[in-house]
């Protein structure tokens, strides 16, 4: 390989965890027994390390008294509380595979996701906000015979699941941890696809493990840290970038609300000291733009993680000079690897943390091809971005077709984005390739143009997506959320804000201003259906 060419690989001073997820929890808690492991806002309640090892171990037993064993799949539908954590905890520790249900599921969706994967029980919230859990459960459960169990928390069933484990002989547990392998699988994640059903990427401990604990490590995470995790723990974001990052190195993780909330997020970091706080872009953009945020005491904030989406170059700029952010982190990935494949590090210069995703992680491999042949293209040059090494998925459940058309041969994980390397090995990603947008031959990256509009003084947010046209098979729309007070954008104001600054041709044909965009609830702007609605609000021209 020519050191022209977009390949990359994480060499790193610190080996690859061996153990399970089970296993390293044990190593924290005989190392910080004392310390903060586990805070819950909402309800009021907090852990230290050795009250969270007992709870989890008597939830394992529990469920271990149940007959649930190794292999079986246990389903979580709830969101943010420390209920939840307490369940990935106590699946890993007897070989359960934990199915992490998308609290946003409606019962058609949650039907799928049962039957799918072949769930043997289901641990839920009786409710939350719009959706009536129970309700949806007893609906979808005749055509679901393998669900043989279900518990709502805060049922009867669910304290009475502890206690049988209280009662139970910790001896059991070893036992059946000492069975388990690293490479088990441990954790099936749907991925919130676009088209058809969601697939179920299959997650190993050795997956999720390390690459919770390398995030922690270019975070510099040690058991001094208090993480805020406002991000949803049904995705790896919360769950592995959080709560593994966090128990890998003795941290606290911090739940600031069952789902986010700018203030209640701001009077997390607050109380809690923390030293670190994670989020969307989006997420971000709502807690600098709440109306009380400069009354909050963010000064205990060191670093953080910004990922999940492209970060806006001016959103980053004001989460490191208003939060105090400094050593803040963008990270790239996907579900299918754990999630994340590239990050920036904490002496990275503040142009490379604003303008790239950074380099790729400790023991991966990345590389940019040609989507049309697979060869790697040489630096500089855009292309498929692709992944190697331990944070690839074992494949989606069930489906070994769906697993090679994303998975090839050699092991490589075909991302589907866009990404450019530059030489010095940092990434910069330009969007999806379904994202791009072709006018009349010309290839258009959407980032591009939603970084210069994020220049624009009234300009909150921004998304750039392609919208049919007779004349050049696609134009682009702008779709804008302005800030308070503004007066919104039209198509001429934008066209003469950016005169000059852009080729004619990257300028948007439409603006469409917005009060929030389709977003997924991890926070994904779902730019297939702004593409739907924008159909139906434009007559294509004559």
């Amino acid at each position: 390989m020519s050191a022209a060419s977009s390949y990359a690989s994480g060499v790193f001073e610190v080996p690859l965890l061996g153990d399970t997820i089970g296993e390293n929890l044990d190593r924290t808690v005989r190392r910080f027994p004392g310390r903060d492991a586990l805070v819950d806002r909402a309800a009021g309640r907090r852990w230290t390390y050795a009250e969270f090892a007992a709870d989890v171990d008597a939830l394992a037993l529990g469920l271990l008294d149940l007959g649930i064993t190794k292999g079986d799949r246990v389903g979580i539908w709830a969101p943010n509380r420390a209920e939840w954590t307490l369940v990935q905890y106590a699946t890993a520790k007897i070989g359960a595979i934990l199915v992490t249900v998308n609290p946003a599921y409606r019962s058609h969706e949650l039907e799928y996701v049962l039957r799918q994967s072949g769930m043997r029980m289901l641990v839920a919230a009786e409710r939350f906000k719009s959706s009536d859990y129970a309700a949806m459960i007893e609906e979808v459960r005749p055509g679901c015979p393998e669900l043989e169990f279900t518990v709502l928390l805060d049922g009867p069933r669910w304290t009475d699941l502890l206690e049988r484990g209280r009662q139970g002989d910790p001896a059991r547990l070893a036992r059946v941890q000492a069975e388990l392998s690293a490479d088990d699988p441990i954790n099936i994640q749907y991925t919130s696809g676009t088209t058809g059903f969601p697939k179920g990427a299959t997650l190993s401990h050795h997956n999720i493990l390390n690459n919770g604990f390398f995030v922690g490590e270019l975070c510099h995470y040690t058991e001094l840290d208090r993480v805020c995790i406002p991000v949803p723990f049904y995705h790896c974001f919360g769950m592995v970038m959080g709560n593994l990052a966090c128990t890998s190195h003795g941290a606290a993780m911090v739940i600031p609300a069952p789902s986010f909330e700018p203030a209640a997020t701001l009077a997390a970091v607050e109380a809690e000291s923390c030293t670190s706080l994670y989020g969307v872009p989006t997420m971000f953009i709502s807690a600098l733009a709440d109306p009380g945020f400069d009354s909050y005491d963010l000064s205990g904030l060191r670093t953080g993680i910004m990922a999940g989406s492209p970060c806006p170059v001016e959103v980053m700029k004001e989460v490191i000079d208003r939060m105090g952010m400094t050593e803040v982190s963008i990270c790239y990935g996907m579900t299918e690897t754990s999630p994340v494949s590239t990050q920036t590090r904490a002496d990275d210069s503040v142009e490379r943390r604003v303008s790239t995703v950074g380099r790729v992680g400790p023991h991966l491999e990345v590389k940019v091809v040609d989507p049309a042949t697979g060869r790697t293209v040489p630096r500089g040059e855009p292309g498929e971005l692709c992944t190697r090494g331990y944070s690839v998925m074992l494949g989606y459940w069930g489906e070994p077709e769906r697993t090679a058309e994303a998975v090839d041969a050699a092991r490589w994980m075909h991302t589907g984005d866009l990404a450019v390397m530059d030489e010095d090995g940092y990434l910069g990603i330009t969007g999806r390739i379904k994202d791009m947008v072709i006018r009349g031959g010309e290839n258009l990256y959407p980032r591009e143009i939603e970084e210069f509009l994020h220049t624009h003084p009234d300009v909150l947010d921004v998304q750039v997506i392609g919208v049919p046209d007779p004349k050049y098979g696609e134009e682009l729309m702008a779709w804008v959320r302005m800030r308070e007070g503004a007066e919104p954008l039209t198509a001429e104001t934008v066209r003469a804000y950016c005169a000059g600054r852009l080729a004619h041709f990257k300028i948007p044909r439409y603006v469409h201003v917005v009060e929030e965009f389709p977003m997924t609830v991890t926070g994904k702007i779902r730019k297939i259906e702004m593409r739907e609605t924008a159909a139906r609000l434009l007559d294509p021209p004559a």
